[in-house]
């Protein structure tokens, strides 16, 4: 005799079953670097030539993933087997290296598995056994799923930004020099020197000991006094501390992005200083303002706003002296280009635009 089960009752069997749940597929070594690739907002260099044997750069990631041996985040060898599972050592060792992470002495390119325990011991994104620089990662062989990959990624990404910091200025020592990227150093320039950080990319640097925060843009290499962890450019030090503190020690970075992906609400722009080579705006007039925020600026000397140029053309006689140690305050209502004419109390003037911009909740 035959007994039937429904397919509810075959259902209910199943769930209350000690059988076990399908388990996530491992992530493939070409899907594991492209996410890791991508939430970088990093713009591809060009490449020109092939540079694994199984990767043509016509394939899926395929510029991407020899972008990134060029650059050296992904090793040089003669195969990449982008389509094998990912394993936690290789993903880890990847994950530093693309996130810039410094190993004292070494270049990027040259950070390899056998600095993983040391990095672990600073960052704790992995299970490890040990302690110190003597930790050593637990099971690096084990493949890795996406939602491990993304919870590794997040874990550092929060330990990076979380991460305090010590800097010091460079100035006039410098100024016109050439950078390491070919520029010539401006002091006055919102930008700063890290040993590690790709060109372009632009760093919120935050002073903890009064939450005063400014957007620099990476343009150099530097410095190279162990402990220290970059250089700012003298304007963009004093957004953060008075020149006479030299170097702050309680400050945290927070990348965000290349430059030229990153839209104007996300980063603060240059700052328009100088009316005359003794007459500076104090921070100066910015290149872009968010709407809903205030230009508020004061001088190293007595200054004259003498008029105002609003987006549709009209324009407002001011004639507003500030003194030194008062403040000029203006308050833009639409977005727009806005053109000032500011002078020095000899009758030197100097004509400034900033441009008013719309930013979302997100800042983009």
């Amino acid at each position: 005799m035959r007994t039937f089960l429904s397919s509810i009752t075959i259902l209910s069997i199943l769930a209350s079953s000690s059988l076990p749940a399908f388990a996530a597929a491992p992530m493939t070594r070409r899907d594991g670097y492209l996410e890791m690739w991508n939430s970088l907002r990093r713009p591809l260099g060009t490449v020109t030539r092939k540079t694994y044997d199984d990767v043509e750069l016509t394939d899926r990631g395929g510029t991407e993933i020899t972008y990134g041996v060029d650059r050296g985040l992904l090793p040089e060898e003669e195969t990449f087997r982008p389509g094998d599972p990912l394993t936690l050592e290789d993903a880890l060792l990847w994950l530093f290296r693309t996130r810039s992470v410094e190993v004292w002495g070494k270049k990027l390119n040259e950070v390899s598995k056998d600095d993983l325990s040391g990095l672990l011991a600073r960052y704790p994104i992995a299970q490890t056994e040990g302690s110190g620089t003597g930790a050593a990662l637990v099971n690096g062989a084990s493949t890795v799923t996406e939602e491990k990959l993304l919870d590794v990624m997040r874990s550092l990404d929060q330990d990076l930004r979380d991460e305090q910091h010590e800097i010091s200025l460079y100035g006039e020592n410098f100024h016109g020099q050439g950078t390491a990227f070919g520029e010539t150093f401006d002091m006055e320039a919102m930008t700063a020197a890290h040993r590690t950080y790709p060109a372009n990319t632009l760093v919120k640097v935050t002073n903890l000991d009064n939450g005063k925060s400014v957007t620099v843009r990476i343009n150099d290499r530097g410095p190279y006094v162990k402990g220290r962890d970059m250089d700012l450019s003298l304007a963009a030090f004093l957004q953060l501390a008075p020149r006479s503190a030299g170097v702050l020690r309680h400050v945290t970075f927070q990348r965000m992005g290349d430059a030229n992906l990153v839209g104007v609400c996300a980063a603060e722009p240059r700052y328009q200083t100088r009316i005359t080579k003794n007459v500076r705006l104090l921070p100066g007039i910015p290149q872009v303002l968010k709407l809903g925020e205030s230009l508020i600026i004061h001088g190293s000397q007595s200054f004259v706003v003498r008029n105002v140029t609003y987006p549709d053309g009209n324009v407002s006689d001011v004639q507003d002296w500030i003194l030194a140690g008062d403040e000029y305050r203006f308050v833009p209502s639409v977005v727009g280009d806005y053109v000032f004419k500011v002078a020095t109390k000899t009758g030197r003037s100097r004509e400034m635009e900033m441009r008013v911009v719309q930013c979302d909740a997100q800042g983009n």
